[in-house]
């Protein structure tokens, strides 16, 4: 779950960035909130670290299973 909510993150994050330095607003964070691209790009490196953690979590899960 932590996997699926970190790559949510950092399309979010993506989209922000890519919205902050063209002329329309990407993403649906955009719509709600005036963050700037340095927010986004944080929201980005928090998505992949869930991301990240999701991964190893799963694998050491298998790894003791196993």
């Amino acid at each position: 779950m932590r996997g699926i909510i970190g790559v949510i993150f950092m399309i979010q994050g993506v989209l922000g960035i890519i919205g902050t330095f063209t002329d329309g607003t990407w993403g649906l964070l955009a719509h709600w909130f005036d963050l700037p691209w340095y927010a986004y790009a944080g929201l980005f490196a928090a998505g992949a670290a869930l991301a990240l953690w999701g991964e190893r979590d799963k694998k050491r899960h298998e790894q003791a299973g196993a």
